[in-house]
């Protein structure tokens, strides 16, 4: 890093900071995240006028010879990568089995790493950065969707007399690709009421909401009192 800078290379450096951070908030802004075009392109700018800041310090003397204090300009930028951890970490939000705003946090990150690049003068890091953010962002997010997962779901059914039983109910799923990995039975024989909780698992994308065919059938079914699908999992950030 040069210790004296002209205003030229400043403003080429918040120039840059700023594409960055638009092009990324952008994409995010896009897909509705919280961190959308003005946080990302504000954390990026940050970063960047916080590495320029320490790059006009380079040239302040470190300590006087009656002083016992150092200053150590590289503080800035490593507080300012240790305080966006907390924005971050706001992000971030569990909802039983569902994990929110991993991809958000993780792009705040990088975004600051970004600005400290281009703040720092390391412009052709700072544009590979990047290009690779809005290739993982952008084309990797269209891979990933296409990749199989373990999606799981949860099925209650209540039956009454003559309807179904717990191998009806497997039968029916494993015969559709399903798998039943457990189920709790729930007897009220006072009631003529028996109700039972499966956990059920299969193979599919991310975004595909797969419904048994079987369960539309089902809910004609005179013996049938309650049912319900409740799908579980991660989702896409």
């Amino acid at each position: 890093m040069a210790a004296s800078l002209q205003w030229s290379d400043v403003a080429l450096r918040l120039a840059l900071a700023v594409a960055a951070g638009a092009l990324i908030g952008f994409d995010r802004g896009e897909h509705g995240r919280p961190a959308g075009l003005r946080t990302t392109l504000l954390v990026c700018l940050a970063a960047c006028v916080a590495m320029i800041q320490a790059n006009l310090l380079l040239g302040t003397a470190g300590r006087p010879p009656d002083a016992f204090t150092t200053m150590d300009v590289m503080r800035l930028p490593l507080g300012i990568l240790s305080g966006i951890g907390f924005i971050g970490a706001g992000a971030i939000i569990r909802r039983d089995d569902m994990v929110l705003g991993v991809t958000t946090a993780a792009t705040l990150w990088f975004v600051t790493v970004i600005g400290l690049c281009f703040g720092g003068g390391q412009l052709g890091l700072g544009l590979a950065a990047l290009c690779l953010c809005l290739f993982v962002l952008g084309v990797l997010k269209r891979i990933e969707q296409r990749i199989p997962q373990d999606r799981r779901a949860i099925l209650i059914v209540a039956a009454g007399p003559g309807g179904p039983t717990a191998e009806d109910i497997r039968a029916a799923l494993e015969g559709e690709g399903f798998r039943l990995a457990g189920y709790a039975i729930d007897s009220a024989p006072a009631e003529g009421r028996c109700t039972f909780h499966c956990d059920v698992r299969w193979r599919g994308r991310p975004t595909e909401a797969r419904l048994p065919a079987w369960l539309t059938g089902l809910t004609q079914h005179p013996g049938v009192l309650q049912l319900e699908w409740r799908p579980q999992g991660i989702a896409l950030d």
